[in-house]
Order: structure tokens, then sequence, then C-alpha cells
């Protein structure tokens, strides 16, 4: 028998009324009943009470303690039972007791309330945080996840591969985690933004089907849904088209949500929506589709408008019901929140009962325009039309998919039980960058542009789709992928447009370059996002929460103290010399 317990708290029922026991764990907390002491002892399963007549026997204890107890158990009072735990109607009448480790009195926090405490000092106790039931389930529940993904993969006919975390500097988006070579002084290794080279080096081999649950890391400042380090199910397939990798990823969101979570969830196949259409009607390629708000445009009704922001600009407008007769206050929380996103400010207009429009910009429409306004929309009594416009129609997308979101949240418009997934395709293969007056790959560089490299040549850039593809769930982008372009000479070519030549390509990407004249096959894939999907399953707001050792919102590990100063025999040994920033 095992010296320090018999039992699980979970394995503990009636059936072991009257027999002894042995159970360790920790000391959750402890009560005095006038003579009669209550330890309540928690293990990773479940937390059992515990009781001693004994004076002394627990005198002193510090909650959080390691301890062992051997004893009878026994059936509780029933006007004590405790419908909260597994062990409600049961105790522990101790004999023994063992002092296994002790803790210190001054706990940092309380364990049960730790996600109510700050979240650098629950990152800095990482390790204290975890006995909290609620974090302990979130990291439980990811391998649960992992394993059931896995076993989907097996079962599809996958092969997992596991990729170098040593690797090489790639321009793929990101600013990358290098690392400083020892032997090769004066070069560095870089920590893989995403396993993309290796997994199309993995079709030219010949693998066919291939997986991993890759960790991926990105020098980019922190925020809710990202972290520097994340994981994501990568996956490529050779001798593929895009819809057959679409179902792929389509039975791997619909049977991982179904299967964890009680929420309902979109049927197969999910809607497909492309990036155009996207960004017209939610002025955003992750749209919230549980929001039944829509963006529409009135560019056109209002081009002879004499409404001075109006004028030469992109006018979008979103029409919600029945919310005219709100106070004054609650639309200026919207024109507040349109100030914050920065925009100039925001119109808008109510249709009176008597068809009529009034708002702060009724009196810059004509006769015509309203009209014009209340047929195309559908506006109701009762109906407010917002106004959105912007000299660069990009720019008005945007503002409009953010007063979309804001919109749909005020008015309680978002069932918060439903997982509502979409699949954004057709993605522009470049985007102009203004600031820099030149073409950037809008998605991923390596995908194929739907006519192939004639594209490249018979149409402008902005012109040019490509077989790219996001799954989104909840206004949260949850996997990227795309149809790769197995083709050097269309490769150079779309990487010659955003501004490289094709020798700075071969010499920047030699591994795929080589390799593609070996005989490279069609090939496509994706990589939904592990961290993400558990946010969704366990409704929680950060990446953080379903992460064993997050960092914290600076990119800082308070746990082990990184980043951390090397010594300088280390600087040494990798010709390494640190220069003091000058002041200016």
């Amino acid at each position: 028998m095992n010296k320090y317990r018999s039992h699980l708290i979970k394995d503990i029922d009636e059936s072991f009324i009257g027999s002894e026991i042995i159970v360790s764990g920790w000391v959750e907390n402890i009560r005095d009943h006038g003579g009669v002491l209550f330890l309540d002892l928690r293990d990773e399963t479940g937390t059992l009470q515990t009781v001693s007549n004994d004076d002394e026997m627990f005198k002193g204890i510090a909650k959080e303690s390691v301890v062992k107890l051997e004893g009878v158990l026994r059936k509780r009072d029933e006007d004590t039972y405790n419908e909260r735990i597994i062990t409600g109607k049961l105790e522990l009448l101790v004999k023994n007791f063992t002092m296994l480790n002790e803790s210190v009195h001054d706990l940092p926090f309380e364990i049960m309330s730790s996600k109510s405490t700050k979240d650098d000092i629950r990152l800095k106790y990482r390790y204290l945080d975890m006995r909290n039931d609620a974090v302990k389930d979130n990291i439980k529940l990811r391998s649960d996840v992992l394993h059931f993904i896995r076993n989907e993969m097996y079962d599809m006919g996958f092969t997992e591969v596991q990729t170098p975390i040593l690797t090489a500097s790639s321009p793929e988006g990101a600013r990358d985690f290098v690392v400083p070579s020892r032997l090769f002084k004066g070069k560095f290794y870089a920590l893989p933004q995403a396993p993309q080279i290796y997994k199309e080096l993995l079709m030219v081999g010949g693998l066919g089907k291939y997986f991993q649950i890759a960790p991926c890391f990105r020098d980019e400042d922190a925020r809710a849904d990202r972290t520097l380090e994340f994981y994501q199910l990568d996956l490529e397939m050779s001798f593929v088209e895009e819809e057959e990798v679409l179902s792929i990823g389509e039975k791997i969101f619909y049977d991982t949500f179904t299967k964890f979570s009680s929420k309902s969830v979109s049927s197969i196949p999910f809607r497909r929506i492309p990036y155009m259409e996207a960004m017209e009607t939610y002025g955003t390629d992750k749209p919230d589709l549980r929001n039944p708000l829509i963006i529409q445009d009135a560019t056109e009704i209002l081009k002879d408008t004499s409404f001075g922001p109006f004028k030469k600009s992109t006018i979008k407008v979103i029409v919600a019901h029945d919310i005219g007769g709100n106070s004054n206050s609650w639309f200026n929380e919207i024109v507040d929140y349109a100030s914050s996103i920065g925009m100039p400010g925001i119109g808008y207009v109510t249709l009176m009962s008597d068809g009529s429009l009034k708002g702060p910009i009724d009196k810059f429409l004509s006769d015509d325009e309203r009209r014009d306004l209340i047929a195309e929309f559908d506006m109701k009594d009762n109906s407010v039309m917002f106004f959105i416009a912007n000299k660069r129609k990009k720019t008005a997308q945007k503002f409009a998919g953010l007063i979309r979101t804001y919109l749909g949240n005020k008015m309680d418009l978002i069932d918060p039980n439903r997982l509502e997934l979409c699949i954004i395709n057709d993605f522009p293969m470049f985007e102009y960058d203004e600031e820099n007056k030149k073409f950037e790959f809008c998605h991923n560089p390596f995908s194929l542009p739907h006519g192939g490299i004639n594209d490249y040549e018979t149409k402008n850039p902005e012109e040019i789709l490509a077989y790219q593809y996001d799954f989104v769930c909840n206004g949260n982008e949850m996997a990227s992928g795309a149809i790769r372009n197995h083709d050097l000479d269309s490769l150079a070519k779309g990487f010659e447009i955003v501004g490289y030549t094709r020798e700075q390509v071969e010499e920047r990407f030699k591994s795929i370059f080589t390799a593609f004249k070996y005989g490279c096959p069609p090939h496509g894939g994706m990589a939904p996002g592990i961290d993400r999907i558990l946010m969704l399953i366990k409704d929680e707001p950060n990446l953080r929460e379903v992460q064993a050792f997050p960092t914290s919102a600076s990119g800082a590990d308070l746990l082990m103290g990184s980043p951390s100063i090397l010594e300088d025999i280390q600087l040494k040994e990798l010709g390494i010399v640190i220069k003091e920033e000058e002041n200016e």
C-alpha cells in the first residue's frame, strides 16, 4: 500500500463508511467548534472534511500545509451535508496526523479566491494559483482537449511530427525571438513563429498528412488574446484543394466544441464569407455572427450631400431598431465611444412615427436623401440609423465594424450561449501600405493566387485573390490557412511585388527554393489556435487563463524572473557586448 494515501478524494464514497483510509493533501481550512476541530483537506481531485476531538492535533497548522491523515470514514449528520463538494455527505474521523511539509502562515492571497487577485501576484506565485479549482480545471481541460484532438488527427490518418524549435529567422509578419549561437559567433537562431516552411518540406518529403501541437513564438506586444508563446494545431496535406482542408477544419472545430462546450455550435458546413463581403457587411475579417446588426453602404445615396464631413467620403450606415426612445445620455455614450476609437464623431437619425427623421444631422439631408435612406435601409418606427464616414474606404469599414460590435453589446444582442463559426476566404493576396507607399502581403506569402502565376502577369496586385482562409468564431480568429503556392516562378513573382528580388527570396528561403526543384506536390493546410479554442470553451477573457505558466501582460515571466541579465562569462562566450543606451 502507498504509505502516503490509500485513496484519492474523488474515489471516496459511501461504500467506504466504517473503513480505515489514508488521505493526503493540502490544508484548505481549519475550524474550531468548541473542542471539535474540523480540517478541510484538498487533494488534486476534491475536498474532504475531516474531524478530530483532540484539541492539540491540528493546533498551529498553517493553511496550505501538506499533511497525511489516517482515520475512519463516517457519514455526516444530515443537517451538515455540503452539496458543493463531491464528499459532502462524508467526513473522516482522524486517528493519526502526519505533517509532510509545513506552509508559511502568511499566504500572498487566498487560494480559493485567487482569480480576483491582481494578475502579477497570481503569476509570481502561479503554483499557488493552480491550487484554485477554477485554475486547475483549465489546465486539466487543456490536457483533455489535446488528447481528443490528437486522437481525431490519428483517426483521420495524419502523422504527428515534431519540427525544430531552433530555426532560421524569416519574414513572416511578426518579430522573431532570436537566440545567439556560441559556436557560430555573430549568427543567430530564431524561435519559430510557426512551422510554416518545415510543414511544406514535409509535403515535399512525401509525408502526405502531417500534424503537430506546435509551439509558436512571436515578439509582439501581449494582449488579451495573444501572448509571446502560444500553441496551434498545425496540419498540412498533399494533393488537396481548398474545400478538402476546410472540411477537416470544420470537423475539428465542430467535434471539439460539441464535446467540451455546453453552448450551441454552428452546424456543418460553416458559412463561407468572402473577405470583401465580410469587410463590407461586418467591417472586419473576423465577424461575430451572433450580432444581427449589419453594415450597409450609403455612399451613392449621399454622393451629393451638403454635409461637409460626408463629402468625398465612403459612408457606412448601421440601422438599429427599437432604440429611438432611449435617453440622450445613452446616445452620448455612443458618441464618446466613437471619439475614443479615433472617429471625429458619429451622426445618427431616428425615424419618428410620422415618417420624419430626427437627429443631429437631419438638417443636412435633402428630402430625396431622407426618402431614399428610409426605403433603402428598411427603417421602421423608432429605428435609429448611425452614419460612419471617412475619406478612406478601409478606415470607414474598420470604424463601422467597431461601432457594430459596440452597439451589439450595448443593446444586449449577443447570445452568450452560442458558438457561431464561419470561414472567411478569398483574401486579397496584397494590400497597399499608404504610409510606406508599397504593397504588402495581406495574409500568407506562400499562398496560391486563384489564377497562379497568370494572375501576376495579367492583373493589378490589388485585384489578385488567394486561396487563403480563416476560421472565425464569435469575433475571434480561430485558425488561418491556405493552399500553398508550389510553383517557384510564381512564388518569386509574388515576393517581387512587395519589394524582394528573386535572388533575395531564394537566399532568404533557400530550403524551400531548393526543395521545390525536386518535385513538390500541390498542398495546403491550416493551424487552429489551441489557446483560443480553450478560451471560448471556458468563457475566459484572457489567453493567460488557459496556459499553465503564462507571462504577464508586459511579457515578463514573474515566476522564473525572465527576461534576465546574463553573466559576463556567458556574454563573452556568445560574443555579445551590451551597449549602454546613450542619453539623448
